[in-house]
């Protein structure tokens, strides 16, 4: 393997599985490329307010500030960038990314740096969106492209009326609250609530624990 090959790191210790309320708030974005564009579109879904910093720049994310979904600054990184936001991308080549990261490590901002493990304190993952379900699989960072295929083995299988089972669950939620139902007997009572969804259809279209 050529000696510029980059491996993953491995610590040892699992990672915590989070998401983020990003609503308002400032994200950093460092690069200016694919990569940067496509974690900038997902971005835009969680109403992150987000300032990519780079000095080559994707028409994408050109038509994007035009549009004023997001701010940018046509010009390299500067560790003055970080003030004020609550989570750093960096989507740069390697050198950049790890200046970002030992910026970012100094002001406890966890940073997620795409392909580039060594300047991650965050990791992306696979994900899907039905309704309010959100989907994620990680591998630690390792292998995003595995992630990835179980992510579209995942979205595959579970139904396409995946909204209605939460709206489902809220409703029974609301029921368990009200009537004081104890915290063992609720998973039951939603696996036979999601069911009933099913009466009268194929035999087949059940939920299944």
């Amino acid at each position: 393997m050529p000696a510029s090959a980059q491996q993953p790191e491995v610590s040892g210790k699992a990672l915590y599985p989070l998401f983020l309320k990003l609503d308002g708030r400032k994200v950093l974005v460092v690069g200016g490329g694919p990569i940067a564009a496509g974690k900038v579109a997902a971005l835009l879904e969680s109403g992150a307010v987000i300032t990519v910093v780079a000095p080559d720049l994707r028409q994408e994310l050109l038509d994007l500030s035009a549009a004023g979904k997001i701010s940018i600054e046509r010009r390299c990184y500067q560790a003055s960038d970080l003030g004020g936001v609550w989570l750093v991308v960096a989507a740069a080549p390697p050198a950049v990314n790890q200046l970002v990261a030992a910026a970012a490590s100094s002001l406890r901002l966890f940073v997620l740096a795409v392909d580039d493990t060594s300047a991650a304190s965050a990791y992306g993952a696979g994900t899907f969106r039905r309704g309010d379900v959100t989907v994620a699989v990680s591998t630690n960072g390792r292998a995003p492209a595995l992630a990835g295929l179980l992510r579209e083995g995942l979205q595959a299988v579970l139904p396409e009326d995946l909204g209605a089972w939460t709206e489902e669950a809220v409703r029974q939620r609301a029921a368990w609250q009200a009537g004081g139902v104890p915290m063992p007997e609720r998973r039951p009572q939603l696996l036979a609530a999601l069911n009933r969804l099913y009466e009268g259809r194929p035999s087949g279209a059940k939920v299944r624990p």
